[in-house]
């Protein structure tokens, strides 16, 4: 096991051991341990009370987060001509069909979201080799196979993420930046948490939100009182 560095020695002496902070709470204090000299993104994790494995008990949704997620994400359009102009005005990073199509057979995925329209799935279906272990693969469930291409467009640019919980029952997303004020970080894992909380499967029994901790990419993990999340 690597030694801690100085400045990860003085970021746990920060975090007060086995207790629960407040969102607010963490929020601040998440800023204030992490050191680096890039802007670290801030990082939710929550433990649900869910079995994955069963299908009834599976937590998928989306989100827009109010404040963004600090991150420049790479869009690409894949549609008919006639949305060309409209998801290029929406601002996505590449437009085009057959010819990103072919890049992606290729090999290239240096893009974050692909949005597409329903009569165009047909052709995308061969991509799943490519997209699917990349979770770049559209989905209607998450907003990204639609025919209101610009509208998708604009809010994946605005903020708008999708989350899977994974096969431990933890649901993971970055939800900003920590160069953001300690408010709109905490603004951000609220309407996070809250989406989670909305989409409480009725199978799920006992405790659905067993445990919240905020990181950043570096920092130790800060434990937060569930109740927190819900005052203003």
């Amino acid at each position: 096991m690597s030694k801690l560095t100085k400045n990860q020695k003085l970021a746990l002496g920060k975090i007060e051991a086995g207790k629960a902070y407040t969102l607010k709470e963490a929020a601040a204090l998440v800023k204030e341990i992490t050191t680096t000299k890039f802007d670290a993104s801030v990082d939710v994790d929550v433990r649900l009370g869910v079995d994955p494995r069963k299908a009834n008990q599976m937590v998928r949704g989306v989100v827009s987060l109010p404040h963004g997620t600090g991150k420049q994400v790479r869009v690409l359009a894949l549609c008919t001509p006639d949305k060309e102009a409209e998801a290029k005005e929406a601002g996505a990073d590449y437009v085009g069909l057959d010819e990103y199509i072919n890049k992606i057979k290729g090999g290239w995925t240096d893009i974050d979201v692909i949005i597409t329209m329903p009569s165009i799935m047909g052709k995308i279906g061969a991509l799943g080799r490519v997209l699917g272990p990349r979770g770049l693969m559209p989905n209607p469930k998450s907003g990204t196979v639609t025919n209101e291409i610009g509208q998708a467009v604009r809010e994946v640019k605005q903020g708008k993420i999708d989350f899977k919980v994974d096969k431990t029952g933890i649901v993971h997303t970055s939800i900003g930046k920590v160069s953001f004020d300690a408010e709109k970080i905490r603004d951000n894992a609220k309407e996070f948490v809250s989406t989670l909380l909305k989409l409480k499967p009725s199978a799920a029994k006992g405790t659905y939100i067993k445990s919240i901790y905020l990181s950043s990419n570096i920092s130790p993990g800060i434990k937060i009182d569930p109740k927190s999340v819900e005052e203003n």
